[in-house]
């Protein structure tokens, strides 16, 4: 790993943690040569998968567009950041373990859903309302009344 202060590659590793549930590994190092400590980051990187939209058209996968979507969800509502990060990382770990190349965006949605509905039922029903486009409050009323009595059975 090159030294980012002096860019000399010749460095040890300090120290090394696991992070993101296992994912990745985070590293602190120092330089053999001016002995400054640094710290890098190491993960696996997946094939990027492509995400079908309702309309059949597709595009990459954004983490963003998913993290974003999970903190709308739980804006003011008491949950940890770190609560979000672990349903995330959740969700993200799932898709990508059981698809190689395409999910649909009903796919996703439905796994943010779940994680949500286990998580915080205000934060279940916001995503809901927005994923599920309900034309009426019979339909919003109809749509998550049913994920609602399924948790309760369990």
């Amino acid at each position: 790993m090159r030294c980012p202060y002096c860019q000399i590659d010749d460095d040890k590793v300090i120290d090394s943690r696991v992070i993101k549930d296992g994912a990745g590994v985070r590293r602190r190092r120092e330089c053999n040569q001016c002995h400054h400590r640094f710290t890098t980051l190491e993960e696996v990187v997946n094939l990027e998968l492509k995400v079908v939209k309702k309309n059949h058209e597709r595009e990459d996968m954004d983490h963003e567009k998913i993290r974003r979507s999970i903190q709308k969800a739980c804006w003011k509502r008491p949950i940890a950041p770190m609560d979000i990060d672990r349903i995330f990382n959740r969700v993200v770990t799932g898709i990508e373990n059981d698809f190689e190349r395409e999910v649909t965006t009903v796919e996703i949605g439905e796994r943010v859903m779940n994680a949500l509905r286990e998580l915080d039922e205000v934060a279940y029903i916001r995503f809901a309302s927005v994923y599920r486009k309900f034309k009426d409050i019979t339909e919003f009323i109809d749509g998550i009344k049913e994920p609602i009595e399924k948790g309760n059975r369990t």
